[in-house]
């Protein structure tokens, strides 16, 4: 052999080369439009708006890391879809409820008002005194009515963004201090311990005074009602580096672990208290977790039955006021 005679061999490298490469891209290629093939016919009952989306994810085994990747993307979406399906479903199911609890408590003033309205235009006749008592409660029930209509609004403004609620430096003890005194003689007459706990010095937190006072409010009247046989209510203040916690308990027949995760539910109220002396809209906890979420803070619950009921408004601290 001559110096030369290994020459060709050595130019068929190139070309052995470029028919590996041309066999290997096309085995990738076929393994792809393969491997495609199999995302589309996976994803196919996912575009029927008929078929309710189902738990199936699809399989990522694959040697193309670039189309493992692409796959984990899917899946993900999917598990998104799938729980905002679930959270759609949960919204229309709530919402069927609370039209329904709306409807009972509308219909129960309502039913009130015409049947006294009948009476007073049927029976002329009626001594005055009767009359005046039916006029009351007619003119008190359709309060009733309009307040619950009212604030019915005011959680659908809350929810859906269209409630302006700016925010400011405001003294959280001072608010605390005023809706307490607004409760006082009530409290008085109905046998209340009432035991309040706030710093005499001011508590500086970002958020809004009139919104502060709504939750208290509704925290407050809740309270009343559904911790009266405790006869005892507590407002506390507590701060640290960084928040502050305002605590609301009573004493009164509290509310189990089942119903501790419900009770925030729009219209959701408790087995007991749908009678005349407990029963209220079931929006108030529901508006004061809302209100409190739009001031940047948080809204908890701890509940030993028969022993003690607390809920807790945690806010942001502000150093000093501007």
């Amino acid at each position: 052999m001559t110096g030369y005679s290994w020459l060709p061999w050595l130019l068929l490298i190139p070309l052995i080369l470029f028919a590996l490469l041309y066999w290997h891209e096309r085995r990738m290629a076929q393994t792809l439009r393969r491997e495609l093939s199999y995302v589309h016919k996976k994803l196919l009952p996912f575009t029927n708006p008929r078929e309710p989306l189902t738990q199936e994810r699809i399989l990522t085994v694959t040697a193309l890391p670039e189309l493992r990747e692409l796959l984990q993307t899917i899946n993900a979406l999917l598990d998104r879809a799938g729980q905002s399906a679930a959270d759609y479903a949960g919204t229309e199911r709530a919402m069927r409820m609370m039209l329904s609890n709306v409807s009972h408590d509308l219909k129960t003033p309502l039913t009130v008002i015409m049947g006294y309205a009948e009476m007073l235009s049927q029976q002329p006749e009626l001594p005055e005194e009767e009359q005046q008592r039916m006029l009351g409660e007619i003119h008190r029930k359709t309060v009733q009515v309009h307040q619950l209509i009212n604030t019915f609004f005011d959680l659908a403004r809350l929810e859906s963004g269209d409630l302006d609620i700016p925010l400011s430096v405001i003294d959280a003890g001072e608010v605390s201090r005023q809706r307490i005194l607004a409760y006082f003689d009530l409290l008085s007459e109905q046998g209340f311990q009432v035991d309040i706990q706030l710093p005499e010095h001011p508590v500086w937190v970002y958020a809004n005074a009139e919104a502060l006072s709504r939750i208290l409010d509704n925290l407050l009247s809740n309270a009343m009602r559904y911790g009266a046989e405790g006869h005892y209510l507590g407002l506390l203040l507590e701060e640290d580096k960084k928040e502050i916690h305002i605590q609301v308990i009573d004493r009164g027949r509290g509310i189990s672990s089942k119903e501790q995760a419900r009770v925030f539910e729009r219209m959701y109220t408790m087995e007991d208290s749908r009678n005349r002396n407990m029963q209220g809209s079931g929006l108030g906890l529901t508006i004061a977790k809302r209100l409190t979420e739009r001031l940047n803070g948080r809204l908890g619950l701890e509940s030993t039955p028969g022993v003690r009921t607390c809920f807790t408004i945690t806010l942001i601290r502000s150093e000093r006021a501007t």
